[in-house]
């Protein structure tokens, strides 16, 4: 809100006017920063001769589409500036707009039978482990029309009590338990429907008596003859299709966990014990089969399978873990639940506004497609891989690293580090983000649980030409992730270096064979997310001769998988490494490859034994320049240091990230003991820097006062050269913000020089 300081001995009318100009003027600037037009891909890459759509949410009434090749995004007045080329394609050209909402929250659906409406009699029953219960209205087990009142549903009402809810067209009825459910506690809840004594019954019992005694409760109601009737909604679990606005998503999502929902035909007596009998079972869900999947199955006879919508959290705990297996594939049956989640999102199922087939001659590199109408602009990027290499250089787009931070904002955690105040950023992405609860892998959901799958079909509102993410200091000076990797391609293209741009997701698919055509690699400034295909593919890249530029810092770090059979989606669990959010206990194997998450220092892949450094730690305020070290004037090395003296500060100048210096933000060192080579060269190091950098959390096995930058000597960032076998070599820099370096003076400066040198040697075709 805006203040306006106002004279207190003014008259009240006066008062009142200078407030309401104040709220109106608010609501204009809402609008003004509002995004209009918003799209994105259906991938992040393609290749000449494939299709990519395009995706786009316009509230006016055209707008305007056209495809830019991106060569400088960063627009800090200190750099080279913005700079865009326009591309001839069939895309441009006017299209018709309409808005497109974003529906949030996870629940499963069960196609609509007549069985399941059990009009003669019906008992439900589950396990439910609910984190917000007293939130609002929340459907755990519903089955109503989208047309008029008819159905039933178990609910957590606005109270935060156990509800059933009975439907017909006359009327609407409400029972209640008037006892509130606890967060965080399992209960087993059920709740039948007599219509031969025309009663209901609803029982609820909490798994631990310890520490409440009095949790347990029931309620017995009379209802009129016939309040249940038929209804053609699908059923659903987690979420519900309210009597009170039947629009066609799913509303009032319930979050938290639910364990074996069953539903029987018949009123089962003894209500408040879990019933095993195969008696008039409708249905029975098991939640610990086919976990990697979308798939919920029944295990009851008529086999009424669903689908998972919105991508709600597998592979965690059920009701009856008990601690002594922490990996869901030994023992699926401690699995077999479901955390749902109110801003859960997979898909944002918009309508193509358009698609493009690239050209069979169309150049590689990072393009967007420029959307405008008479008032807004969005720009939605992708990246252009060749079908064969063109270059000998090739930079590997960290598209997983974009994916995970996608629609990342302003967390608590960075506030924290940062020593910065918890204010809301005004630019139009961060708005949009937040109205939409679109959620990062670095956020909570609302329940407190962390995100831990990104669905690449949704907006990346981050991943934008000139976006600044608003969690640095100097934020409007220190652009990541893609402005940050333009850095190091507008100097490229500035020195006149043909390259092609691949990617982690072809990386992923097409292994160490994508690699074996290029001289030299070239990393981003924050290639932090690998998967184990990933890491095997460059492993035997470098074994065979291949040259390696590793140009960021805290690289190679969280063990990341993509969905084997929905490869949009890619999963990381957060454990045992530096992190803005836990894996719950037992909890830490990922749902969709099985595979045991957390940092890849910890299954045997320490990024020293690949890049001779790794991760040791991060924070903000101005960075520090490099001093060279004396491998630095051994003769092996002398054509990296061509041009540059032997007391020069490598980085002691403006820098595009953090106002000044080449290391900084987040940075690496190397380390003999988790697998740094012997025969690596310290060419040169940064330190001094201040306790807003503390050493990472793995490195720290007690409490101790002396993990910050002022005390602590492995709070370093390590410059390293290493030779390999049969011509190979990597060079490592262990600093976001190398890169942000690059173009100071016109790129007349060390850092440009030092990355030049090695560039040019290692795309030669040997060298001695």
């Amino acid at each position: 809100m805006i203040l306006v300081a106002t004279d207190l001995n003014s008259d009240k009318d006066t008062i009142l006017a200078v407030f309401k100009w104040v709220f109106a003027l608010d609501r204009v600037l809402d609008t003004v920063l509002r995004m209009k037009i918003v799209g994105y891909s259906d991938r992040l890459s393609v290749r000449p001769g494939q299709t990519i759509k395009f995706m786009v949410s316009c509230e006016e009434s055209s707008y305007r589409a056209e495809i830019v090749r991106l060569r400088h995004t960063d627009d800090n007045p200190k750099g080279p500036g913005f700079k865009t080329e326009k591309q001839s394609t069939s895309v441009e050209g006017k299209y018709k707009g309409h808005y497109q909402p974003i529906y949030t929250g996870s629940y499963a659906s069960i196609p609509h039978d007549p069985m399941l409406n059990c009009t003669k009699a019906f008992t439900i029953q589950a396990w439910i482990f609910p984190t917000t219960p007293k939130k609002g209205v929340q459907g755990i087990f519903t089955k109503f029309s989208r047309t008029d009142e008819s159905g039933y549903g178990l609910y957590i009402d606005e109270n935060g009590c156990l509800a059933l809810w009975l439907g017909s067209r006359e009327n609407l009825i409400k029972v209640a338990i008037d006892s509130a459910l606890e967060e965080r506690f399992w209960y087993f809840v059920a709740a039948s429907y007599d219509p031969e004594n025309n009663e209901v019954r609803l029982f609820q019992r909490q798994q631990t008596q310890w520490p409440s005694p009095n949790a347990d409760a029931s309620i017995r109601k009379s209802v009129h003859s016939g309040a249940v009737n038929p209804s053609e909604g699908n059923l659903l679990i987690g979420a519900s299709r309210t009597p009170v606005s039947m629009e066609s998503m799913a509303q009032n999502h319930f979050n938290g966990k639910i364990d074996n929902p069953r539903i029987y035909s018949c009123v089962v007596q003894d209500i408040g014990k879990e019933s095993n009998s195969s008696i008039s079972v409708v249905a029975d869900w098991d939640f610990s089969l086919d976990i990697s999947s979308d798939r919920i199955i029944d295990m009851g006879p008529n086999g009424f399978h669903g689908r998972l919508i919105n991508l709600p959290t597998r592979a965690v705990t059920s009701h009856d873990w008990n601690g002594n297996v922490s990996d869901f594939n030994l023992e699926p049956s401690h699995y077999a639940a479901i955390h749902f989640h109110d801003d859960d999102l997979e898909d944002a199922r918009w309508d193509a506004g358009f698609e493009w087939k690239v050209p069979v001659n169309f150049l590689s590199g990072v393009y967007s497609v420029h959307l405008q109408t008479e008032k807004s602009e969005d720009y939605v990027t992708f990246f252009v891989v060749p079908v064969k290499a063109h270059s000998r250089i090739a930079f590997l787009a960290p598209t997983l690293t974009y994916q995970v931070y996608a629609n990342h904002r302003y967390i608590d955690l960075a506030r924290a580090m940062l020593e910065k105040e918890g204010t809301e950023s005004n630019a139009p992405e961060d708005k949009y983000m937040k109205k939409h609860s679109l959620l990062s892998g670095y956020d909570l959901h609302s329940d407190g649980s962390g995100v831990c799958y990104s669905s690449q079909l949704r907006p990346f509102l981050n991943f934008r030409p000139r976006y600044r993410m608003p969690s640095q200091s100097l934020a409007a000076f220190s652009p990541r992730h893609l402005n940050g990797d333009m850095h190091l391609l507008h100097w490229l293209d500035n020195k006149s270096f043909d390259y092609d741009i691949i990617t982690d997701h072809e990386l992923h698919n097409e292994g160490a064979e994508l690699l074996s055509s290029y001289r030299v690699i070239l990393t981003g400034s924050h290639p932090e997310y690998w998967t184990s295909q990933m890491l095997e593919a460059m492993e035997m890249y470098q074994t065979e001769g291949g040259r390696l530029m590793y140009l960021g810092g805290n690289g190679f770090y969280w063990v990341t998988s993509f969905d084997p059979e929905r490869p949009h989606i890619v999963e990381v669990r957060r454990w045992r490494g530096t992190r803005s959010w836990e894996a719950a206990p037992g909890e830490c194997y990922h749902s969709t490859t099985g595979e045991i998450g957390g940092i890849w220092r910890f299954r045997n892949r320490e990024p020293q034994k690949m890049v001779g450094i790794g991760f040791t730690s991060q924070g903000g305020g101005r960075n520090q320049p490099y001093m060279r070290q004396p491998d630095s004037l051994k003769e092996e090395v002398a054509f990296i240091f061509e041009g540059v003296g032997e007391d020069e500060l490598i980085g002691d100048f403006p820098a595009l990230v953090l106002e000044h210096g080449a290391a900084g933000f987040e940075i690496d060192r190397m380390d003999y003991n988790q697998g740094t080579p012997n025969n690596a060269f310290l060419l040169a190091s940064a330190g001094g820097f201040t306790d807003m950098y503390q050493i990472t959390i793995e490195d720290q096995l007690c409490c101790n006062p002396n993990t910050g930058g002022s005390r602590n000597a492995m709070v370093r960032s390590d410059m390293i050269y290493i030779e390999g076998p049969k011509g190979g070599a990597t060079f490592s820099v262990g600093s976001i913000s190398w890169c942000s370096c690059l173009s100071y003076d016109d790129s007349n400066n060390n850092v440009s020089k030092i990355t030049e040198n090695v560039l040019r040697r290692l795309s030669e075709n040997s060298y001695s």
